[in-house]
């Protein structure tokens, strides 16, 4: 876990690769829950027998769910201290590439891309990339942006 004190820390740090989290299990209770608070019940996330027979010869995660792991993932791999806020501002772009089936192991991995000054922070750019245990593709690839209050 790195942490960062204040914005200037930060800026050091743009185009390094910051590290992984650890490895999560993705198990089908919790492909389960998140279908429920979610209302998404396609059966190739929530029927285990139809989806054995299915394209990905079990259930997979949605990807949404595999997007709502970011926060937890991400917060694994550092922290930014000295600041009043930090507000998640949004993404620019976001990308699935790979299904994560049922029982996979996903970690994520961080890069700081870009720092931007304002006149009460700055913008903060950073690429997160969620991989598969094994897999050859990432089962995401997001960038976000975070402003960073001081």
């Amino acid at each position: 876990m790195r942490v960062f004190q204040g914005i200037d820390e930060v800026a050091a740090a743009v185009g390094t690769h910051l590290g992984y989290s650890e490895w999560l299990e993705v198990t089908q209770d919790r492909i389960d829950a998140f279908a429920a608070a979610t209302g998404d019940h396609q059966w190739i996330h929530v029927d285990p027998e139809r989806a054995a027979a299915g394209p990905y010869g079990s259930t997979i995660a949605h990807g949404y769910l595999t997007l709502s792991l970011l926060p937890a993932l991400g917060a694994a791999i550092f922290e930014i201290e000295g600041v009043r806020m930090k507000i998640n501002y949004g993404m620019n772009k976001v990308r699935f590439p790979a299904p994560v089936p049922v029982g996979s192991k996903i970690r994520c991995g961080a890069r700081l891309e870009s720092l931007e000054r304002t006149p009460k922070g700055a913008n903060l750019i950073t690429t997160y990339t969620i991989e598969i245990d094994g897999a050859r593709r990432p089962a995401l690839v997001a960038e976000t942006i975070r402003v960073l209050v001081d």
